[in-house]
C-alpha cells in the first residue's frame, strides 16, 4: 500500500461576470481567479485491497461516490485504465462548505494531481484540467492553480502571471446560497455593473496591488447582499480597518478583502471572530 499526500487549495474570484444561459443549462462566465493558502489536506491510500472508502473529519460532507474527490478518482482511473486494488481517500477539511471558495473542487483537483503523480504523469496538466471539467466547473482551475482567467462554464483557462503576494481576510457567514437559485435570480435581474477584466489583468501584470483591489467585482454580490444585509456589515468592518477592496467570492456566501499588511488582517479577524467563527487570513499562492 502507498499513501499519497496533496494540498487542496481554495480559490477566490477576483472578478466574476455572467454572460447568459447556454443550451446545456449552464451559464457562460468570465472570471479572474486566484488560489489562496486556505487548504484542505488530502491523503490517498492506493492498494488497500479493500473496497473504496472516503473519510472526512467534518460532518455533513458526503463520504461516498457523491463526493467530488471520489468522482475524480474514479474518472481518472477509468480514463487511464488502471485498477488501484482498493482506495481510501481521507480529507482534513478547512475550506468552508457552500462558501464560493471551491472546497469540493479543490479536493477533486488534489486527487487528480496526486494520482497523476503516482502513475508517473500519463496526463499533462492541460489534459488533467480538461478531465476535471467533467467533475465540476471549478475543478479545471483548481488543477491549474495560481492566477488565471476562466471562461465558458469554467473549463476554458488562460494562465496569467502570478499576482503579487497579497494578504486576504475571508469571512464565511452562517447562511449559504443555492447556486442554481442564484443563477435563476440573476437571469431575472438587469445587471447594472460588470467587472473590468482588462483593468484587472493590467493591474496583475504590473504588480499593482491597489489596482487589483480597486477592480474586484462579482455580479452575484449585489443580488446576494440585497437578501442578506449582514454582508454589508462584514464589509463595513473590512473598510473600517484597512481594506483596500472587498468582494464576495463565487456564488457566496463568503466575502473577502485585501489588506496591505498582516497587522490589518489580524485586527479585522479579531473584530469578526466573535460573530463569525469561520474567518481566515490567507496569502495568494502560486503554482
Amino acid at each position: 500500500m502507498t499513501t499519497l499526500y496533496e494540498g487542496a487549495y481554495a480559490k477566490l474570484n477576483l472578478t466574476l461576470d455572467v454572460h447568459g444561459k447556454r443550451e446545456d443549462g449552464y451559464h457562460d462566465l468570465t472570471s479572474v481567479m486566484q488560489t489562496i493558502s486556505v487548504r484542505d489536506d488530502i491523503e490517498i491510500d492506493v492498494g488497500t485491497g479493500k473496497p473504496w472508502s472516503l473519510l472526512c473529519d467534518k460532518e455533513g460532507i458526503p463520504c461516498d461516490e457523491r463526493n467530488l474527490a471520489w468522482k475524480a478518482a474514479k474518472l481518472y482511473l477509468d480514463t487511464i485504465g488502471k485498477d488501484p486494488d482498493g482506495l481510501q481517500i481521507r480529507i482534513t477539511k478547512r475550506i468552508p462548505s457552500q462558501a464560493g471558495m471551491g472546497g469540493g473542487s479543490a479536493d477533486a483537483a488534489a486527487v487528480l494531481r496526486a494520482l497523476n503523480r503516482y502513475y508517473a504523469y500519463p496526463l499533462s496538466i492541460a489534459a488533467l484540467a480538461e478531465l476535471g471539467a467533467a467533475v465540476g466547473s471549478d475543478v479545471p482551475f483548481c488543477v491549474l492553480g495560481g492566477t488565471a482567467v476562466a471562461q465558458g462554464r469554467g473549463e476554458r483557462l488562460r494562465k496569467l502571471p502570478d499576482m503579487p503576494e497579497c494578504i486576504f481576510v475571508i469571512c464565511k457567514p452562517e447562511f449559504s446560497v443555492s447556486t442554481p437559485e442564484l443563477y435563476a435570480k440573476l437571469d431575472e435581474t438587469v445587471i447594472g455593473k460588470h467587472p473590468d477584466h482588462a483593468a484587472m489583468e493590467k493591474a496583475i501584470l504590473s504588480g499593482d496591488v491597489a489596482g487589483i483591489a480597486q477592480n474586484l467585482y462579482n455580479v452575484f454580490d449585489p443580488v446576494v447582499t440585497a437578501e442578506h444585509l449582514e454582508l454589508n456589515y462584514i464589509k463595513s468592518i473590512f473598510n473600517s480597518y484597512g481594506s483596500l477592496g472587498q468582494q464576495m467570492t463565487g456564488s457566496g456566501s463568503a466575502v473577502f478583502c485585501m489588506v496591505p499588511e498582516f497587522e490589518y488582517a489580524a485586527v479585522i479577524c479579531q473584530m469578526l471572530k466573535e460573530n463569525y467563527p469561520e474567518v481566515f487570513i490567507a496569502k495568494s499562492v502560486s503554482f
